[in-house]
């Protein structure tokens, strides 16, 4: 009987550190961690259109990945919020530049940011001012085709 429940109890323990390794690589794997968000502060920045930025999308600057787009919603004047994380040791300038890039002809889309010359730094929530809208290679392509119809 002592075997039987040293077994349980063997197993058990095992259960239990499985589902906090799971929920521990969860955590720490995903999209946008708690504990990440500690190491990064939020910048905004507006466009006239995000066409495919999706979120969770990449930051880059210099094609180095420094943080990841959090959230995109509609603003007053119909122009595309985004919302990105950027990593801490990274110092934005008031007067970089966020433009929506694509990896490749049909890749995904990201954000790439310029930095700017200023001695500016943003702060946590502040705003990027210079954007780029993401360019439409569709609207490019009928207008070319239709001949601006």
């Amino acid at each position: 009987m002592a075997d039987k429940k040293n077994l349980d109890l063997v197993v058990g323990l095992f259960i239990l550190a499985g589902f906090f390794s799971f929920v521990y690589l969860s955590v720490n794997l995903g999209e946008f961690s708690p504990f990440s968000t500690k190491r990064q502060y939020q910048v905004h920045a507006e466009f006239g259109s995000i066409s495919g930025l999706r979120r969770g999308a990449v930051v880059e600057i210099a094609g180095v990945a420094v943080g990841r787009v959090a959230r995109i919603e509609l603003g007053q004047r119909q122009r595309a919020l985004v919302t990105m994380y950027i990593d801490r040791e990274v110092e934005l300038t008031d007067d970089a530049i966020a433009s929506i890039k694509t990896q490749g002809i049909i890749g995904e889309k990201y954000i790439s940011i310029t930095p700017g010359g200023s001695d500016m730094v943003l702060a946590d929530g502040d705003w990027l001012m210079e954007t780029e809208s993401a360019l439409d290679l569709e609207e490019l392509v009928s207008k070319y085709i239709f001949g601006g119809v």
